[in-house]
């Protein structure tokens, strides 16, 4: 695995379901194109998966 993860969102969250927005929330994207960095571990891979149809990904 990588040390860090690049997360960016690609998609809006208007329209998605609440459980999707507060993970996109608790990543901590806020608007559109926002890129943040995270470590890489399980519980953040979880949040990913869940929300894959809005963001991208990079591994660092």
């Amino acid at each position: 695995m990588a040390e860090k993860l690049k997360i960016t969102l690609v998609k809006s969250t208007i329209g998605a379901i609440p459980k999707h927005r507060k993970t996109v929330a608790a990543l901590g994207l806020k608007k559109l194109n926002k890129t943040v960095e995270m470590p890489d571990n399980a519980a953040i891979r979880g949040m990913i998966q869940q929300v894959n149809h809005l963001v991208k990904v990079e591994e660092i």
